[in-house]
C-alpha cells in the first residue's frame, strides 16, 4: 500500500471541492469532487437535482462559512445562515451565486447588484467602517462631550494640558473684529499661528496671509478631581468653535504631532478639511440612491461632456467661415440665429467673427464655446428694414 503524504492529501484538497453525502431536497446521499479554477456544467433532468446542489448546497454552505468567518458583531446585521444538509464539504471558498433570470440591460446593474454582495458590504461598510478624511487621511469620528471628557481622563495623572476652541482653521483676514469680540466675551487668551497672545493687546495680522486662531478656554491638570471643570470647558469650546475642540498638551515637544489633538462632535475632519458627512447608513454607499450617488454621474459611472474636437472644424477657419461644425451642419438658419447674438459678443469682448479660431484669445474662445455671465447687446434689422434692439444672454 502507497503512503500518501500529508502535503499531498492538502495540494489534492486545494485542487478540487469534495462533497459527500449530500441530502438536500431530491439529492440522496450524492458524492463527487469538481475540480477548482475550472468551468463546471452540472446536466440532467428537470427535477434532477442541479439546482438543489449547486444552489442549496454548495454555494449556500460557501455562504455561511464566509458569514461565520466575520465578527460577532458583522453577524448580526447578517442574519443566521442555516447548514445544508451534508456531511462535509471539502475545499470551498467564499462562493457568489447568479440566478439564471432574463433581465434588461441596465446601466445601473453591477456584478455586485446581481449577486447581492453589494447589499452586504454595503451594510458591513455602514456598521464597522471608519471613514477618513480623503484630504489628511484621519479618521471622521463624532463624539459626545462625555466621550471626549472619559478619553482625557485616561490620561496620566499630572498630564497638563489647554483646552483650545479652533474658531479659524487656515483663514485669510485681519479678524480685528473677532479679537475685539472675544476680548469683549471676557476670553483673555488665543494662539496665533502656534504662539501665545493676549487679547487685550491683539497683534496685527497680514491681511493676504492665511492664519489660525485658537481661543484658549482653560488650562488643566489631569485628575480624577476635574471631571467637572473639565466638561464645563469642553462644552464652552464645542459651542464657540462649532463642534471642535483642540487639546494642547503643552509638556510636549512644540511642532510634534501628538503636540495636539482635535475632537468633534460632527461626522467632520479633525483638521478642518472640507470634508463633513451624514450619520452613514447602507443608502450611503449605494449609487442608486441620492444620498450615496455621485453628484456628477447620478451614479451610472458615466457621464455626458462636449468634445471640443468633434464641435470644432478647421482651426484655421473663422467663425463667420463655419468653424462651429454644428452651427453649419444643420441649416444656415441655426447659424443666422446664433450670428445676431455672437455680433453682439464679438463687440462687448472686442474681437472679429472674421478673424481665425486658433487666433482668437483663450477667453473669447471659452465665451464662445461655454456661454459668459452678462448679458450682450444685439441689433439687426428686420425684412422692412427696421432695427431691433435688446439684451440677451449668451448660453
Amino acid at each position: 500500500m502507497k503512503a500518501v503524504s500529508t502535503q499531498e492529501s492538502v495540494r489534492k484538497h486545494q485542487a478540487q471541492i469534495s462533497v459527500q453525502g449530500a441530502r438536500v431536497h431530491n439529492l440522496k446521499n450524492v458524492d463527487l469532487a469538481i475540480p477548482r479554477d475550472s468551468m463546471v456544467v452540472f446536466t440532467g433532468l428537470s427535477g434532477s437535482g442541479k439546482s438543489s446542489l449547486a444552489f442549496d448546497t454548495i454555494f449556500a454552505e460557501g455562504q455561511r462559512r464566509y458569514v461565520e468567518s466575520l465578527s460577532a458583531y458583522a453577524r448580526q446585521f447578517l442574519g443566521q445562515v442555516d447548514r445544508p444538509d451534508v456531511d462535509f464539504i471539502e475545499g470551498l471558498s467564499p462562493a457568489v451565486s447568479i440566478d439564471q433570470k432574463s433581465t434588461n440591460r441596465n446601466p445601473r446593474s453591477t456584478v455586485g447588484t446581481i449577486t447581492e454582495i453589494y447589499d452586504y458590504m454595503r451594510l458591513l461598510w455602514a456598521r464597522v467602517g471608519i471613514p477618513h478624511c480623503a484630504v489628511c487621511g484621519e479618521p471622521i469620528r463624532s463624539q459626545t462631550v462625555q466621550q471626549i471628557a472619559d478619553t482625557l481622563m485616561e490620561l496620566p495623572e499630572r498630564t497638563r494640558f489647554q483646552v483650545l476652541a479652533p474658531v479659524v482653521s487656515q483663514k485669510k483676514g485681519e479678524f480685528v473684529d473677532l479679537f475685539a469680540e472675544l476680548a469683549a466675551s471676557g476670553y483673555s487668551r488665543a494662539m496665533v499661528d502656534g504662539e501665545l497672545i493676549q487679547l487685550s493687546e491683539p497683534p496685527t495680522l497680514k491681511k493676504q496671509v492665511k492664519h489660525d486662531i485658537s481661543v484658549v478656554i482653560d488650562r488643566l491638570v489631569a485628575s480624577p478631581e476635574g471631571l467637572g471643570r473639565l466638561t464645563d470647558s469642553l462644552e464652552t469650546a464645542l459651542e464657540l468653535a462649532g463642534g471642535l475642540v483642540t487639546i494642547d498638551f503643552v509638556d510636549r515637544e512644540e511642532g510634534s504631532a501628538d503636540r495636539t489633538h482635535t475632537f468633534s462632535e460632527h461626522l467632520s475632519c479633525p483638521n478642518r478639511h472640507p470634508v463633513s458627512l451624514t450619520e452613514i447608513e447602507p443608502r450611503t454607499f449605494s449609487f442608486n440612491a441620492p444620498f450615496g450617488a455621485c453628484p456628477a454621474c447620478t451614479g451610472l459611472g458615466t457621464s455626458m461632456s462636449v468634445d471640443e474636437d468633434l464641435v470644432l472644424g478647421d482651426p484655421e477657419l473663422s467663425i463667420a467661415e463655419g468653424v462651429i461644425v454644428p452651427w453649419t451642419s444643420q441649416g444656415k438658419s441655426l447659424y443666422n440665429y446664433y450670428e445676431k447674438l455672437l455680433r453682439g459678443l464679438s463687440k462687448d469682448l472686442d474681437f472679429s467673427l472674421e478673424s481665425p479660431w486658433q487666433d482668437l484669445p483663450d477667453e473669447v474662445q471659452a465665451a464662445v464655446m461655454y456661454g459668459n455671465d452678462f448679458k450682450v447687446n444685439v441689433r439687426w434689422k428686420n425684412r422692412f428694414g427696421r432695427e431691433v434692439k435688446y439684451t440677451s444672454g449668451f448660453e
